[in-house]
């Protein structure tokens, strides 16, 4: 890993924790340089802009995270057995660190959202409502599988939330524990 890999990579961490823990608005290109010990000007060789830094990080934070769900679900299991996978690794996202999933807290800002950046995180959470919606059972219309698909993550996404301020995973797992009861 050469020198300008090594930064490259330790700016991405840094700026997606800033934002899990603190929000788009809370993190300036000061802040990441201080956090990684280099000058301002080494973040903007990197970024010019600030909404090109959240971009790229969503890009980067969905595929990872599309990714991991390729490989915990192989798309034949049953419904309930898929959709477990979607649910743990929303789970996995709250456990590290004890934050919510980043396009949940880019989504919350989305009025003061930069165009680039609401369009990416709107693009990350249509195609996690779009995996479940294949996920689920096709006994029903594509209407009410649609709302059904579109419940389950934002009770996923809202039960981070919650885990994050009341009394910890224990919500998000009853909240999964139900989501999955009624599938």
């Amino acid at each position: 890993m050469t020198a300008t890999t090594h930064t490259f990579e330790r700016l991405m961490k840094a700026a997606e924790d800033r934002i899990r823990s603190d929000g788009y608005h809370a993190m300036s290109f000061r802040d990441l340089a201080e956090d990684l010990g280099i000058k301002s000007s080494s973040v903007h060789y990197y970024f010019r802009r600030k909404e090109d830094l959240a971009v790229a990080l969503v890009g980067r934070y969905s595929e990872a995270f599309f990714d991991e769900l390729e490989k915990r679900s192989t798309g034949k299991e049953p419904g309930k057995k898929r959709l477990k996978a979607i649910c743990d690794l929303y789970r996995v996202a709250y456990s590290q660190n004890e934050r919510v999933c980043l396009c949940g807290v880019l989504g919350a800002e989305k009025s003061g959202l930069p165009v680039e950046v609401s369009k990416a995180v709107g693009q990350f959470l249509g195609k996690n409502i779009d995996w479940v919606l294949a996920a689920l059972p096709q006994n029903s219309s594509k209407k009410s599988r649609q709302a059904e698909a579109e419940r389950i993550i934002s009770s996923l996404q809202g039960a981070l939330i919650l885990a994050k301020n009341l009394s910890g995973i224990e919500v998000f797992d009853r909240v999964v524990d139900d989501l999955l009861d009624h599938i």
